[in-house]
């Protein structure tokens, strides 16, 4: 059984799948008594962006423009879907996912030139669609902060999703434009179980923290909301109704859910690290999860992706439909004011030496 690294989520470190090469981990004889490898560090690395602004044709995704601050993630949660784009890159979505880390330090600048562009037509961007914004490496590198900056400048539109406190952090923004309808947030809880979480999420808040941070954006007049993301049948779906509850009291206003998702390489390093972190009930969770995917691991299409089919997701979905009504998070989405964009004075004077 492979060990965990100290706060980390992925057991091993596998080759990505595009790589000639593959790399195994395999007993060579070495034990607890022997000399263990130094522990596992966070590496950052500077990518240079061309383009900020990312869009999705994706039917099923609430988006069509995003933006993510940051490739990888520190907050290691095993089941998280960004995991396989660390592939592309030559590296794994195990260990190197969570601990190699990409960052745009050229964000704010890229970001102030793409709203500055004479054809932009404004549009709600999310921030957060791939990867956190708030991951550990932004209390030093603030470029999720600076992207804030330039979006309260011009008057843009956007939602902002996290599982950290840290969000808390941008209040100073996050509030007034929230109160001028140009901000919402959603704070993400998988486990109110502390065990669970540490377990599952490494680095990420704790449930608690998360809590503080819905109360905190909730009460400087951010339009806040919920994500039970991903609920997995058998290990967390019992929370559901906990979570939301616990959530409303916090003060959002809105839910929404998703239903554990293992495409590519996720399958194998989420099944590892059930047998180790959940062993007595890994056969039953895997169980329950095909029974949601039409007797597979995963089924990518887009109609059934997100929540799952068959009697175990029609469940989920109707105590979910149930516990937003019992505790009032029947809000609709918060509709963002697109009116308000402006090219401020001395961005639109730069963009004109470029002309």
């Amino acid at each position: 059984m492979a060990e965990a690294a100290k706060g980390r989520g992925a057991r091993t470190n596998a080759t990505g799948r595009y790589e000639t090469n593959a790399v195994e981990a395999f007993d060579d004889g070495w034990t607890a008594e022997d000399a263990t490898p130094p522990p596992l560090r966070t590496t950052l690395t500077a990518e240079r962006a061309r383009v900020l602004i990312t869009k999705n044709t994706s039917p099923d995704v609430g988006f069509d423009r995003s933006i993510n601050p940051y490739k990888g993630c520190e907050h290691g949660c095993i089941y998280c879907y960004a995991r396989p784009s660390h592939a592309w890159m030559g590296l794994s979505p195990g260990l190197d996912f969570e601990s190699r880390i990409f960052f745009k330090p050229e964000a704010a600048r890229l970001l102030e030139q793409e709203l500055s562009a004479r054809r932009y037509v404004c549009k709600r961007i999310h921030i957060g669609g791939n990867t956190d914004p708030y991951q550990p490496v932004e209390r030093e590198q603030k470029i999720t902060r600076g992207i804030l900056e330039v979006m309260q400048r011009f008057n843009q539109p956007f939602s902002i999703i996290t599982k950290s406190g840290l969000i808390t952090r941008d209040l100073d923004i996050l509030g007034p434009m929230g109160r001028e309808g140009l901000a919402t947030a959603f704070v993400s809880i998988t486990t109110l179980d502390r065990g669970l979480a540490r377990a599952m999420e490494p680095r990420a808040s704790t449930p608690a923290r998360r809590l503080d941070a819905i109360r905190a954006l909730a009460d400087v007049g951010v339009p806040v909301g919920v994500g039970v993301a991903p609920v997995i049948p058998g290990l967390n779906d019992h929370e559901m109704e906990s979570i939301l509850e616990a959530a409303a009291k916090a003060g959002a206003a809105t839910a929404m859910y998703v239903t554990l998702r293992l495409p590519l390489e996720i399958k194998d390093l989420f099944r590892e690290w059930l047998a180790d972190a959940r062993p007595d009930r890994a056969a039953r969770v895997m169980s329950l999860i095909r029974q949601t995917r039409g007797g597979r691991d995963y089924d990518a299409d887009w109609a059934q992706r997100m929540k799952g089919t068959g009697p175990v997701a029609e469940l989920i979905a109707t105590r979910f439909k149930a516990a937003v009504k019992r505790y009032g998070l029947e809000g609709e989405r918060h509709i963002l004011d697109v009116s308000r964009f402006r090219v401020p004075r001395d961005a639109r004077a730069q963009m004109e030496l470029f002309d």
